[in-house]
C-alpha cells in the first residue's frame, strides 16, 4: 500500500510540474518591434493572445482608434486593433514548446501557423510560418513587467 501511495504522490508531482511548465507563457508580452503588448491567456487548456496595448493606438489620418484595415475580409476591416485576439489555438507540446495554433499579423492581414519556445522566464521565440516551419519568420517577445 505504501508503494501505491508513493507512486500516486510522484504522479501528482509530475502532473503539477507539467502544468506549471504549460502555463509559463501566461502574461503580458512586448512584441519585438515594441509596437504592441500582447496578453497571453488560457481557456480550457488552450492559449490565446490579444493585443492589450498599442504604441500608437490612434490613426493619425482619422484621429480615431486604429482598425484592422489590412484584413482580407471586408466585414472585419472595421474592428479595432486594441483588444483584437491575434493568437488562437495554441497548445502546450513539451518542455518549452507550444504550437498547433495560428497567429494573425494585423500589419499584413495574413494568418500564419505558429510555434512558440520559451527562453528562460522572460523571452518567447515566436515562429510564424505557412506550410513548413522552415519557411517563415521569427520574432522575439519579451515579458512585460
Amino acid at each position: 500500500m505504501k508503494k501505491v501511495l508513493t507512486l500516486f504522490a510522484l504522479l501528482a508531482l509530475v502532473i503539477s510540474l507539467n502544468a506549471q511548465k504549460a502555463t509559463a507563457i501566461l502574461g503580458k508580452w512586448s512584441t519585438e518591434n515594441g509596437k504592441s503588448v500582447v496578453e497571453i491567456y488560457q481557456q480550457n487548456g488552450v492559449f490565446y493572445g490579444k493585443m492589450i496595448e498599442l504604441k500608437n493606438p490612434i490613426d493619425p489620418d482619422t484621429g480615431k482608434p486604429k482598425l484592422d484595415k489590412e484584413n482580407p475580409e471586408a466585414k472585419l476591416k472595421s474592428r479595432p486593433l486594441l483588444g483584437l485576439v491575434i493568437m488562437t489555438g495554441i497548445k502546450f507540446e513539451s518542455d518549452n514548446y507550444w504550437g498547433g495554433g495560428d497567429i494573425y499579423d494585423p500589419e499584413s492581414g495574413n494568418t500564419y501557423s505558429c510555434r512558440l519556445k520559451m527562453n528562460g522566464n522572460d523571452q518567447i521565440d515566436m515562429r510564424g510560418y505557412m506550410g513548413f516551419s522552415l519557411i517563415g519568420r521569427s520574432t522575439i517577445w519579451t515579458r512585460k513587467k
